[in-house]
């Protein structure tokens, strides 16, 4: 079996994973923005109407003609049709972005609900379960122990 080198880049050095720099500057330009505009704006969404929405991390093209927006409706309650309401205003929110930031196009925005908190909380209820915690409490007495079971 034979080895694939790794990409190269226009420079000839590896090609980077993950976003550019470029783009980490741009989400975070399009994430306060949009911040702005829902601390500002009163909707005309029933759904959106007094629900307090964080925008947690806005992941942008390589083109920065796309965006999409992970959002998290306070408390988590209606995730799915606060965020359906969110995509219906997506030319409102694209439309107020374009003149709120300064970049040559405005980027079409997509939104997701955000589940890293929910995955925290199925972590933090499962080190909650007294199974787990004797597993770990073991764990760490074997490490203690220097019986190498951990490595």
């Amino acid at each position: 079996m034979t080895r694939r080198p790794p990409s190269r880049g226009p420079s000839g050095r590896p090609a980077p994973k993950g976003p550019s720099q470029r783009q980490l500057r741009a989400g975070e330009l399009v994430r306060h923005a949009l911040v702005e505009i829902l601390r500002e704006e009163d909707l005309d969404d029933p759904v959106l109407s007094g629900v307090s929405v964080t925008v947690t991390e806005v992941r942008v093209s390589p083109d920065l003609r796309h965006a999409i927006c992970f959002i998290q409706p306070l408390g988590g309650e209606n995730a799915a049709e606060v965020t359906a309401a969110m995509n219906r205003a997506s030319k409102f929110f694209r439309g107020r972005l374009g003149r709120m930031i300064d970049m040559r196009a405005t980027p079409e925005l997509k939104f997701l609900h955000d589940e890293t908190f929910d995955a925290a909380a199925r972590m933090d209820r499962l080190f909650d379960d007294p199974r787990v915690r004797q597993d770990l409490a073991r764990a760490a007495e074997g490490e203690r122990d220097g019986d190498g079971e951990g490595d």
